[in-house]
């Protein structure tokens, strides 16, 4: 009895006698972030009564994008532009008005806060324009830090702690103080703590703002070499993100005017 062949079968066959490759289909890199018609205001007030003190401010109207797990995408506009609020939003630190937040396949806007705080711990790193590093401990100990909320014990940390500062140019100031770094390195200290619990996902808001434009230029690009499959948010106002981004988002008012490659 003849039996019919599986959909496809004579077409491969073909293909193979005559040493030609099928098309496969391809799968883009997996979207980590998007954000759908997100709206944020600043001292909104729903009861009605509202000083003049207290007028809300409008500073995200109908924001919407995707990022992609190894893009490195620059948030660039003026000051007052919006950019630190889309980290904001994206990172949990922030509840939209308006829109949805999804981050790794989790909508933020239906999270409590404690599941918010959870999620960021576990999935997102910060890089922020004042370093926040704790003046009495070594530049191993803050990078560590994150892992103390971990559980992890502490000789794991230090081992950690030093491998991504050696990713980073530190691994000879392990032990220094950060009144005994430079401000490039007070800058690399903090984006090796944003690295250390490998995160998915990494915010950098203005993270070369404290900084020389040429020690800034290697930060940038530092922030672009360790991206591997992680996805990076930059927000600043210095236009070299150009040279070193994926992708720019452009925020004026609150608003993306331009999404160019």
């Amino acid at each position: 009895m003849a039996h019919d062949s599986p959909p496809g079968t004579d077409d491969a066959a073909r293909a193979r006698a005559i040493g030609e490759e099928l098309p496969r289909a391809t799968a883009g890199p997996p979207v980590t972030v998007r954000c759908e018609g997100v709206t944020h205001q600043y001292g909104d007030d729903s009861s009605g009564l509202r000083s003049a003190s207290s007028r809300s401010v409008t500073a995200l109207r109908d924001v919407s994008f995707e990022a992609h797990a190894g893009e490195v995408v620059g948030l660039v506009g003026p000051s007052g532009s919006g950019k630190s609020t889309v980290l904001h939003v994206v990172g949990g630190l922030l509840e939209p008005s308006e829109g949805t937040v999804v981050v790794l396949d989790t909508d933020l806007t239906a999270l409590s806060p404690a599941e918010r705080t959870r999620l960021r711990r576990d999935h997102i790193g910060f890089v922020f324009q004042q370093f926040h590093l704790l003046p009495s401990l070594s530049a191993r100990d803050n990078v560590a830090l994150p892992l103390i909320e971990r559980g992890v014990g502490r000789r794991e940390r230090q081992r950690r702690a030093a491998a991504v500062l050696e990713r980073v140019g530190l691994g000879d100031r392990l032990t220094h103080k950060p009144g005994e770094l430079s401000g490039g390195e007070q800058q690399r200290v903090a984006i090796a703590r944003a690295l250390v619990t490998d995160p998915e996902i990494v915010l950098a808001d203005e993270p070369t703002g404290e900084l020389d434009t040429e020690t800034g230029a290697r930060v940038l690009e530092l922030l672009v070499d360790v991206v591997d499959d992680r996805t990076v948010l930059v927000a600043t106002h210095d236009e070299r993100a150009i040279e070193v981004t994926d992708r720019v988002l452009r925020l004026l008012d609150g608003v993306v005017t331009t999404d160019a490659r």
